[in-house]
């Protein structure tokens, strides 16, 4: 269902189809747990529209601690149709603001590494700390007016406290057919990518599959680092600003992320390697280079050689390549 609060028009960007932009205010109160078709329309935008609203953290709790769904395991915000969008095209999402909206927070307490001696396994947290029924949840404090995280809890002699840097752990859009996979792999489509760059400024590439696109996006953390080590980053409910913009006839075969250094590619396959979710990053940029960007594909191959900065987003196995934006030609060259 959908609860529109505010509707206003603003100019659009001038690189967008239309001559008026709306600002669509939603909340959404049946979040999702599958990037699904199947699921009804949360918003019915135009390209430039932007949207504004809340996420809810990991396990359902929103801006108010208070838990909007049963089930744990990343409640989506969506889906959002895009007037116009059609298979073979791409959505272009600008995340314009992602915003701390609680004081709290939690993680997992422990990297995800097997057998490991005694020594280095730390002992549980309290049970029921976080949520009933979850005894590995390990509560943290945020300080919104500082923009700092910390564990609540004792663990060490030295503070761990951490500047916040927000980011969004689910994006991506609904797979075609009726593939309807849950939000916690990722794949061509996005998903659960959790990657430290999927912040304010940085700008998100989806292929579409369905009529209208149909977004979702959710998971909020206050910080992770990559990897996603104890699988998790500080969980919190978000508050976020996209605009949503389209790009008719480009068939994008990954996600690609785009922020005021670097060009993205991001390699996600469900159950897949390290190894092949690279291949798949690097193959996406190559392509990119060459036929966006002006490259030679001998250039490209070099300007990967010596200037990729590949990051790990999960120990479940996607991959991201970043390339610096300095190093590409010219326009005009």
């Amino acid at each position: 269902m959908l609860s529109r609060i505010l509707v206003t028009r603003t100019l659009a960007l001038a690189c967008l189809p239309t001559l008026f932009a709306e600002t669509h205010a939603v909340i959404d109160d049946s979040y999702h747990h599958t990037f699904s078709a199947a699921h009804p329309i949360l918003a019915r935008i135009q390209p430039g529209d932007r949207v504004v609203t809340k996420t809810v953290d990991s396990a359902g709790f929103d801006f108010q601690n208070i838990r909007r769904t049963k089930t744990h395991g990343n409640p989506l915000t969506g889906p959002i149709l895009v007037e116009g969008a059609e298979p073979g095209d791409t959505l272009i999402v600008r995340l314009n603001r992602i915003e701390l909206n609680r004081a709290s927070g939690y993680t997992g307490h422990s990297v995800g590494v097997r057998d490991l001696p005694a020594a280095l396994t730390p002992p549980k947290p309290r049970p029921d700390a976080v949520a009933t029924g979850y005894d590995y949840l390990l509560p943290w404090a945020i300080d919104l007016k500082r923009k700092t995280v910390r564990p609540t809890e004792t663990i060490s002699k030295t503070p761990l406290e951490f500047a916040a840097d927000p980011m969004l752990g689910c994006i991506g859009v609904a797979p075609e057919g009726d593939y309807s996979p849950r939000s916690g792999p990722a794949g061509y489509w996005g998903g659960n990518l959790d990657y430290r760059w999927i912040r304010q400024g940085t700008t998100v590439m989806l292929p579409v599959f369905h009529p209208g696109g149909l977004l979702f996006f959710g998971d909020g953390h206050a910080l992770q680092g990559d990897g996603e080590g104890v699988g998790s980053g500080v969980e919190t409910s978000l508050d976020v600003e996209v605009t949503v913009g389209l790009r008719k006839g480009q068939r994008l075969t990954a996600p690609r992320a785009e922020t005021e250094e670097f060009l993205i590619s991001i390699g996600s396959k469900p159950e897949g390697t390290l190894n092949e979710t690279i291949q798949i990053a690097t193959r996406d940029m190559l392509g990119w280079l060459v036929e966006e960007q002006g490259t030679t594909a001998a250039e490209a191959h070099l300007l990967i050689g010596m200037q990729a900065r590949y990051d790990v987003l999960t120990l479940g196995g996607s991959m991201a390549l970043r390339i610096p934006k300095r190093f590409l030609p010219r326009v005009g060259r």
